[in-house]
């Protein structure tokens, strides 16, 4: 897991991403999703939405892949976090967020934000396991309001807003 945490980090080197926080300041914890730290610092709120991503790859491995160790399957949901937050840091991805989401002035993640959505996944995916199938259920869905509530947006809410965005959800978010 670690090659595959550097192998990520040097491919986002590659796409021009900055290591830290242009600000300069190293804060492990940005919490404002409207300020310019937002994706730029080790954690944010949209660290929660990752965690769920753990969720959801648990309970989809645990599904597909059942005789496979849970060490394994844990293995393939940081290679699928790794995997999206490659892509998710693309132009056409980010272009996509600014066009389609309320992240109007989003410039991409971090490697360090990058790497901190990749291990909260695998943290999720923990938790989830520990949890078992139908706690985690319980957890998703109220992870999912407190976000909703908090930050106007949520895993699901990305999703739909990512793949066909509504115009009444974007201005909800934005504070219309």
């Amino acid at each position: 897991m670690l090659v595959m945490l550097g192998l990520t980090a040097w491919q986002l080197h590659r796409q021009g991403r900055r290591w830290w926080c242009a600000c300069g300041q190293p804060f492990l914890w940005a919490g404002d999703v409207w300020s310019e730290h937002n994706s730029q610092h080790l954690f944010d709120p949209y660290s929660f939405t990752h965690i769920l991503h753990g969720f959801v790859f648990c309970g989809l491995l645990a599904l597909v892949c059942r005789r496979l160790h849970p060490v394994w399957r844990l293995c393939i949901a940081v290679a699928l976090a790794a995997t999206w937050e490659v892509v998710e840091n693309a132009a056409f991805v980010i272009e996509r967020y600014r066009a389609a989401t309320a992240a109007v002035g989003y410039e991409g993640d971090s490697i360090a934000n990058s790497l901190g959505d990749i291990l909260s996944c695998g943290i999720g995916f923990v938790i989830a396991r520990w949890l078992g199938f139908r706690w985690s259920v319980v957890v998703f869905f109220v992870l999912e309001g407190i976000l909703l509530l908090w930050i106007r947006d949520d895993l699901l809410v990305n999703v739909i807003m990512l793949i066909y965005p509504v115009r009444a959800i974007k201005a909800w978010q934005m504070g219309y």
